[in-house]
């Protein structure tokens, strides 16, 4: 890629705000052009403070003016802010991943159109692994994931099966099934389940297990996997950002992404 790039960021939540001031700091071909966000005039007081104040526009705007646009926004809005930026033929960074199992067409959009879907490795460790064994044949994933109690509050899965966690001492297993099934029962906390899942052997093959766990003040990720090439487990615990679902090293993972797009070295797959 050559030349400088125009960023655009859709959501300026913890992670969206983040890559926001890391973008006007410097990022080598990169440039940011424009945000959009439902309130923009919460963000002004940090916006107004950027060395470049970047264009306010509708999310569905922001392929008009970008050649990659980060999708930092509620899930539901995944498609209205992706799909005009694949039928550009620009790049889509997507955090809400868990969406996409909602919107898999998206996927040969951009086939149709030559863009391009990237997904960061946001909280989940050992992608490049996953995408390696999977050239090869996975037998099995397995993903246990602990949280605190406030990150797991408001799961519509909760809700559906009418599990109380609030005020719980021990730890409680609240889910266990699928990549898919935890997706649409956790919309808000299981992205990492997905991006697992579509980095080895899909969303259906994929098990989880998700416990609200009132020991822990981080979110925790263990990973089980079984192939020819090779067996391994890995373990992550996250520190939340200021919202409590998710984790900070997400938006340093975004920031990683992107400067890996012009860097003279590039590690990893």
């Amino acid at each position: 890629m050559k030349g400088v790039s125009r960023v655009a960021i859709a959501g300026l939540g913890p992670i969206g705000s983040r890559v926001a001031k890391a973008l006007d700091q410097g990022i080598d071909g990169l440039e940011l052009v424009a945000v959009s966000a439902a309130n923009i005039d919460k963000h002004a007081g940090w916006l107004n403070k950027l060395n470049r104040f970047p264009t306010v526009l509708p999310i569905e705007a922001l392929a008009d003016v970008a050649d990659i646009v980060i999708e930092c926004a509620p899930s539901r809005l995944l498609r209205s802010i992706v799909a005009p930026v694949l039928g550009r033929g620009r790049t889509a960074v997507v955090l809400s991943v868990g969406a996409l199992l909602e919107n898999e067409d998206l996927i040969a959009l951009a086939k149709a159109h030559s863009g391009q879907i990237v997904v960061p490795t946001g909280a989940l460790i050992g992608l490049d692994a996953m995408t390696a064994a999977a050239v090869g044949e996975i037998h099995s994933v397995r993903m246990i994931t602990r949280k605190p109690v406030g990150g797991l509050a408001g799961a519509p899965y909760l809700a559906e099966q009418n599990i109380n966690i609030e005020g719980i001492k021990t730890p409680l297993k609240v889910f266990a099934g699928t990549a898919r099934e935890a997706a649409k029962g956790f919309p808000a906390n299981l992205n990492v389940a997905v991006a697992l899942s579509l980095a080895g052997i899909g969303a259906d093959r994929t098990l989880v297990e998700i416990w609200a766990d009132p020991t822990v003040t981080r979110n925790t990720h263990r990973i089980e996997v079984d192939s020819d090439s090779a067996r391994f487990s890995m373990t992550i615990e996250n520190v939340p950002s200021e919202n409590p679902r998710t984790g900070l090293i997400t938006a340093l993972s975004v920031i990683a992404c992107l400067r890996k797009l012009h860097a003279p070295l590039r590690i990893g797959t």
